[in-house]
């Protein structure tokens, strides 16, 4: 990865792009300093470091700090992401969508890449609103002697504002930088959050080590006490956290180039005095089609209950509807593991239905005189390509699924709740590494490639 991007330096074009992501990102790590005006930020970030296995906490890390911070960054992306499930999944069930997405060509993709955006303000207002009003219920909203209807304006304005601003610089990354623009930012954001984890590691050891007297216990409010006692983490689970994640490592990026390759043979032509086709080829379908879209879509669809009981002020122990809403998705509930695991699985399928279509493939090498040896051309190569993609799909998602799991019911094991999400972070970051790398290298191939003129 090292070598590509030193490679990547030295064509102009690329070290412009490469530039410009650069100064993006320092944008994206300013915004996501500046805090939104009349919100007590330090006691918010006591309250949320009581919540670090939770969805809130998930949401903080999403967010590089800024959801802790109340910044102006601190819905992130999520709007955006919450938008795409949504109108992607509109796309599948409104036929007139569907013709717009499939017929609509260039001017299609332009409206529904619109209706996303405006889709994307709505849910950032929806959102801002429950931040604010999270914030509000636990009394950390400083009105300093004006309206509470005007500050409360002021803030939801000010997160939904944040949360389109960064939708349009994914959209300017993925235009004039490297990789896809919102999974930059999102990498970025997970990336900012790395020394604050290495913090949180140390300060657990010494909790280990030197734990509070029941003297202090008792003198800390019940969100500190929350807070510690997450904190708490004995020193050999460092190696066996170290271990483990330098193993997810190996095994995603092992997974990430592992591909099916189907043999494609194309028929021998006569054409006046020259023969043409007869060679051989195969069509490449990739184990992990959706690389980590379906982890990301499926944690937004995962956390959408929780977050609106956070936002209402419910929590695990408060009774009734609330209470009972908030235990069911909670991390440490096995009710959240397996529907966070279904989730992964049903969003692999789609995003590879999305992305791979295997009547359009049997179509494009019937037209071209190519064929899977075994197999008539049309429906039966469709029907074996469709058969293939099912069993690659379902074992790239049970993969998906037991990587993103498996750092949940460790981190439940070992009583230290920020491994699920450190686990989760890992997945995300690697995978956008990766895919990054890959679309550097593409360009690099394109621009050496000689062609037959020189």
């Amino acid at each position: 990865m090292i070598k590509t991007v030193r490679d990547a330096w030295q064509i102009p074009e690329l070290r412009r792009k490469i530039l410009f992501t650069i100064f993006a990102l320092l944008i994206f790590r300013l915004g996501a300093a500046i805090p939104v005006p009349y919100i007590n930020t330090a006691g918010l970030e006591t309250y949320l470091s009581a919540q670090s296995g939770t969805i809130l906490g998930l949401m903080n890390a999403m967010s590089g700090s800024a959801f802790s911070m109340a910044t102006l960054f601190a819905l992130s992306i999520q709007p955006y992401i919450n938008s795409s499930i949504i109108i992607q999944l509109l796309t599948v069930a409104i036929p007139a969508l569907e013709r717009l997405a499939k017929e609509g060509g260039e001017e299609g993709r332009k409206k529904i890449a619109s209706i996303t955006r405006y889709t994307t303000v709505a849910i950032g207002l929806i959102q801002g609103f429950g931040y604010y009003s999270l914030i509000n219920s636990y009394g950390l909203v400083e009105t300093e002697g004006l309206p509470a209807m005007w500050v409360a304006i002021v803030i939801i304005l000010s997160f939904t504002a944040g949360s389109a601003f960064l939708m349009w610089l994914g959209e300017q990354i993925t235009e004039f930088g490297i990789g896809n623009g919102i999974s930059v930012l999102l990498f970025a954001g997970i990336v900012s959050r790395f020394p604050h984890m290495l913090r949180d590691m140390i300060s657990g050891i010494q909790a280990y080590l030197n734990p509070r007297t029941e003297e202090q216990l008792a003198a800390m409010t019940e969100v500190e006490r929350a807070a510690y006692e997450n904190s708490i983490l004995a020193p050999w689970m460092i190696a066996v956290i170290v271990v483990g994640m330098l193993a997810l490592v190996v095994l995603i990026v092992f997974i990430s180039n592992s591909e099916r390759r189907l043999p494609v043979q194309y028929a021998k032509r006569v054409v006046g005095r020259k023969m043409y086709g007869g060679q051989s080829t195969h069509i490449p379908i990739k184990v992990n089609m959706g690389g980590v879209m379906p982890i990301i879509f499926a944690q937004s669809i995962a956390m959408i209950p929780a977050t609106i009981g956070a936002f209402a002020g419910w929590t695990t122990e408060s009774g009734g509807f609330g209470g009972t809403l908030m235990m069911l998705f909670d991390t440490a509930n096995p009710f959240y593991s397996v529907l966070y695991f279904l989730l992964i699985v049903g969003f692999s399928y789609f995003y590879a239905t999305m992305q791979f279509n295997p009547v359009e493939v049997a179509n494009n090498l019937k037209k071209n005189g190519g064929f899977i040896p075994g197999f008539r051309p049309g429906k039966p190569t469709a029907d074996f390509i469709l058969k293939v993609l099912n069993k690659i799909t379902m074992f790239g998602a049970l993969y998906l699924s037991i990587v993103a799991i498996a750092p949940i019911i460790t981190g439940n094991l070992f009583g230290y709740s920020s491994l699920a999400i450190g686990g989760t972070s890992i997945i995300i970051v690697v995978g956008v590494a990766l895919e990054t790398t890959k679309q550097m290298e593409a360009q690099m191939l394109m621009r050496h490639y000689k062609g037959f003129l020189e």
